[in-house]
This record gives C-alpha cells, structure tokens and sequence, in this order.
C-alpha cells in the first residue's frame, strides 16, 4: 500500500469536522490519504505540535512531513478529491487562497456556537 499523499488531522469531537470528514473519506481520493483523529490522546502528532493547536483549526501533514493549515490545507485536500479539484484550482489563482483563508478565519469565529447547534443533530 502507497504511502499517504496527506494526512489529515481533524477534530473527531467536533460534529461539523466529523461530518465534513466523512463526506471526504467516502470520496475516492487521486492519492493515498490518512485521516487522523487528533482529539484521541491515541493519535500520534506530529512532531512539535500540540492537540490543543490541531483541534482549533484544519492541518494536514505532507508526505515530506509538513504541516499545512487553514486554507492551505484544504486546498491541499482538495486537489485530490473529486468533486473538489475546481476549489483546489480556484485557490491557485493569485489572491483567492487568501480570501479563502479570511473567510475560514470568519468561520473559526462562529463554530462553537455552530458546534453546540449541530450537537442537537448528534
């Protein structure tokens, strides 16, 4: 079996990160992914990082080992998954990445009360 292309370290206890992970992992990826549960003290983390700093936003770890996070992590995701390659190229364009990534910082705002909403749904 290939080594993964991306690993992605999510927060398996937030509802909204568990949901939009499933969506991905039942998608057929171009390359080898590894999802990683970061809020089960089980999981190694990467070297340097702590859980606290990979539950409060979105990171992926490269196959040379670095650590991608916010919206460069997804744009790394999702150049793999199909479906998702358009936001993936999207994101290429010059200045997009970077409004791409004030609108997650927009969203990391508003997820706890969007957490504590989707719990209800749990």
């Amino acid at each position: 079996m290939p080594a993964p292309a991306l690993k992605v370290l999510y927060d398996g206890a937030c509802p909204l990160c568990r949901r939009e992970i499933g969506l991905y992992q039942g998608l057929c990826a171009q390359q080898a992914v590894d999802y990683a549960d970061v809020s089960q003290a089980s999981t190694p983390l990467p070297p340097g990082a702590t859980q606290a700093q990979l539950m409060a936003r979105f990171h992926v770890q490269t196959a040379d080992g670095r650590l991608l996070q916010g919206a460069a992590a997804f744009l790394a995701l999702w150049a793999l998954l199909p479906g998702w390659r358009w936001l993936a190229r999207l994101g290429a364009l010059p200045g997009v990445a970077r409004l791409m990534e004030w609108a997650y910082v927009g969203f990391l705002r508003c997820r706890p009360a969007l957490q504590r909403w989707a719990r209800r749904w749990d």
